[in-house]
């Protein structure tokens, strides 16, 4: 059993000392890019993604608790990283809410695990967005970050649905260092894949999809 241990450990750490696919991306390629269009040489001052922030705002969970236990478990199972759950800061009688009663549940993720889960976001879940035709390319705070919201997250393949049945959306945010430009964001975020909505693909149909601005 020991060695068995042992050898779980040692592949685990293998694996993490290989960098991320979407990281090197940055390093070779999206990087010196960056620096030629924007004209500036210093890597500080150029775009780069510091953190990522997933949420999951869980209403249903003032009459049913462990829908927070869900949602945590969900987040964990997505972001490779513990959920902290979020408690409310005041009370607020319409809602029946009460002063730190737990709502919600977050993560927020950085290094290796951050350009990770962009790599699982752009490749493999919002492709299985239904009726996807692109992300709003104007959904930056003026400062450079960028928020998108999920209304099922079933898309993330690696949550087992016989497990977690009851529909749960999220809000992914994404924090950008390096940089006060929405534009220049925009740029760096478009060179790691995220698929932006162009005017070609523009939704003139008027369908309503499972993923939109925060």
């Amino acid at each position: 059993m020991a060695k068995k241990t042992k050898a779980a450990e040692a592949a685990g750490e293998q694996a993490q000392a290989v960098p991320p696919r979407l990281w090197e991306r940055y390093q070779k390629e999206i990087l010196p890019a960056l620096a030629k269009t924007l004209g500036r040489s210093n890597p500080h001052a150029l775009p780069k993604l510091e953190k990522i922030v997933v949420s999951m705002g869980v209403g249903s969970a003032i009459s049913e608790k462990k829908h927070i236990e869900e949602a945590a478990a969900a987040l964990s199972q997505i972001t490779g990283q513990k959920a902290l759950v979020t408690k409310s800061r005041k009370a607020i009688a319409n809602f029946k809410l009460r002063e730190n009663l737990p709502i919600g549940a977050k993560v927020t993720i950085r290094g290796p695990r951050m350009y990770e889960f962009l790599d699982r976001l752009i490749s493999l879940a919002l492709p299985r967005v239904r009726d996807f035709r692109g992300l709003n390319p104007k959904a930056f705070d003026g400062n450079g970050n960028y928020s998108l919201g999920l209304t099922e997250q079933l898309v993330f393949p690696e949550l087992n649905p016989d497990k977690f049945v009851r529909p749960q959306g999220m809000n992914v945010t994404f924090v950008v260092g390096g940089t006060k430009s929405d534009d220049e964001s925009r740029e760096m975020l478009k060179a790691f894949g995220m698929p932006f909505k162009t005017d070609e693909t523009a939704d003139s149909g008027g369908k309503k999809t499972a993923v939109g601005a925060a």
